[in-house]
C-alpha cells in the first residue's frame, strides 16, 4: 500500500509518498507560491535526482497535477502510474466539535470543513482545496481527513471549557481545541515505546517547540491537556505569537492606539512573541540568541521568558497528571537547540531531572538526554506528522 500525504497551506502544498509496507518515504516535495507569480515545485524521489519545476500554479488543482506528473515521471518519478496510490491522507486543521477522529472524506465531511472556515480561516480553506484537487486528479481514490484538533478533543471538559457563559459554547463551539495534534499524538506514543513505559498508564509531557509552540500532557497516549486553545494563539510564547495574555490588554491597546480588535489580534499573532519581546530583532531563535550572546538585554529577556513559560507549563501539567514519567522535546527548536533544552530542564530539579550533557549535544534521532539517575526520563523524539497521517489513513482504508 502506497499512501500520498498532503499538507496544504494557503499558498503551499507539502507532500510525501509513503510505502506502508516498510513506512519508507518514496518521494517528497513542496509546491510554493501557489496563486502567486513565481510558483515552484521541488520534488525529491528516493534514489533520484531532484526535479525543480518553475511554472505558475494559479490554484491547488494545478499544483496537484504537477505533483502527479512528478511522481510518475520516467526520470524523476517513483511509481509507474497514479493507480499505485491506494489513498490520500490530508492534514486538516479544524472540524469544530463534530469530528474527534480521522475520517474518510465524504460530502458531509467537506461541509464540516467548510463550516469551520471561521475557526481556521488560514488553513481550512486551503485544506479543502487540497482535498478537492485530489478528488479531481484521482477519481475514486479514497481521501482521509486527519484533523489537527483530534488529539486535543480528548481533553476532559474541565480542561477544555473556558469559564465563560455556556451559551457561547453551545452557540459557537467556543472551547479549547489545541493544535499540533498530529505531532503530539505521534510523539507521545513514540515516547511511551522509546522510554519503555506502560502504554496505558505512562504519563508523558511533549514539548513541541518551533516557531509555533505547544505542550501537551497525556496518559497512555490520550490527551489530558494541551496549551493551545480556541486558536493557536493561547499558551507558550512563540516566534511571533504572544501566547497567554490578559484579554484586557487587547482593549487597552485598542483604546490607546485607536486600533480595532482585529488589528490588535493580528499584532498578537504576527508581531509579538520572541520577535516583539526582542524589540524586533527576529522571530528566529538563532538570531535572538546571537544578540543575547552579544549582551542585548531585550534578546536576553525574550529567551529567558520563553524558557520560563515552557517550564511553568511542564510544572502545571505534572500537577494535572499527579506526576510525570517522561518529557519529550520535538519540532525545530525542541529537536535542535540543546541550550534551550538545558535551560528548560534547569527548572526541573524538583522533579529529580538530571540531564546528560554529552547526550544532550547530539541531534537528529531518538535520543535519551537524561542521566541514568534522573527520576524522570527526558528525551528528544523527532516528530513525523506525515507518517502519523499515513498510519491514520491506512487504518481507515
Amino acid at each position: 500500500m502506497k499512501i500520498l500525504v498532503i499538507n496544504c497551506g494557503s499558498s503551499s502544498l507539502k507532500y510525501q509518498l509513503i510505502d506502508m509496507e516498510n513506512e519508507g518515504v518514496l518521494a517528497k516535495g513542496l509546491c510554493e507560491r501557489i496563486g502567486i507569480p513565481g510558483s515552484k515545485l521541488v520534488h525529491k524521489g528516493e534514489g533520484k535526482d531532484d526535479l525543480v519545476i518553475e511554472e505558475d500554479m494559479p490554484n491547488h488543482t494545478l499544483a496537484i497535477e504537477h505533483v502527479m506528473k512528478a511522481l510518475v515521471d520516467p526520470q524523476y518519478g517513483v511509481i509507474k502510474d497514479t493507480s499505485e496510490i491506494s489513498a490520500v491522507g490530508h492534514r486538516v486543521l479544524h472540524a469544530g466539535t463534530i469530528y474527534s477522529d480521522s475520517i474518510v472524506v465524504t460530502e458531509d465531511v467537506k461541509k464540516v470543513v467548510r463550516d469551520c472556515f471561521d475557526l481556521g480561516p488560514l488553513h481550512n480553506p486551503a485544506n479543502l482545496m487540497g482535498i478537492e484537487a485530489c478528488e479531481a486528479a484521482m477519481p475514486g481514490v479514497p481521501n482521509v481527513a486527519v484533523f489537527d484538533t483530534a488529539f486535543g478533543m480528548g481533553m476532559p471538559e474541565k480542561a477544555a471549557l473556558y469559564a465563560i457563559p455556556t451559551e457561547y459554547y453551545e452557540k459557537y463551539s467556543i472551547r479549547r481545541y489545541g493544535f499540533h495534534g498530529t505531532s503530539h499524538n505521534y510523539v507521545s506514543k513514540e515516547t511511551l515505546k522509546f522510554c519503555g513505559l506502560d502504554e496505558n498508564k505512562g504519563k508523558v509531557i511533549v514539548c513541541h517547540l518551533g516557531n509555533g509552540a505547544s505542550i501537551s500532557a497525556s496518559i497512555g497516549g490520550k490527551c489530558v491537556d494541551t496549551s493551545m486553545g480556541l486558536t493557536p494563539l493561547e499558551g507558550l510564547i512563540m516566534g511571533t505569537r504572544s501566547g497567554d495574555i490578559d484579554p484586557a490588554v487587547v482593549q487597552f491597546i485598542c483604546d490607546k492606539e485607536g486600533k480595532t480588535v482585529t488589528e490588535v489580534i493580528d499584532i498578537l499573532n504576527k508581531k509579538s512573541g520572541i520577535l516583539g519581546m526582542s524589540g524586533g530583532i527576529s522571530s528566529d531563535f538563532r538570531d535572538v540568541q546571537k544578540a543575547q550572546a552579544e549582551g542585548n538585554h531585550l534578546a536576553d529577556t525574550a529567551i529567558k521568558a520563553y524558557v520560563y513559560r515552557v517550564a511553568k507549563y511542564i510544572g502545571s501539567y505534572t500537577a494535572a497528571m499527579n506526576g510525570v514519567d517522561a518529557i519529550a522535546f520535538t519540532a525545530g527548536v525542541g529537536e535542535n537547540d540543546r541550550a534551550i533544552r538545558e535551560e528548560i530542564c534547569s527548572y526541573l530539579g524538583y522533579l529529580g531531572v538530571v540531564i546528560d550533557d554529552e547526550a544532550n549535544s547530539k541531534r537528529g534521532f531518538d535520543n535519551m538526554i537524561s542521566a541514568p539517575e534522573s527520576k524522570v526520563k527526558v528525551c528528544v523524539i523527532p516528530t513525523n506528522e506525515e507518517l502519523a497521517i499515513a498510519r491514520e489513513t491506512k487504518a481507515l482504508v
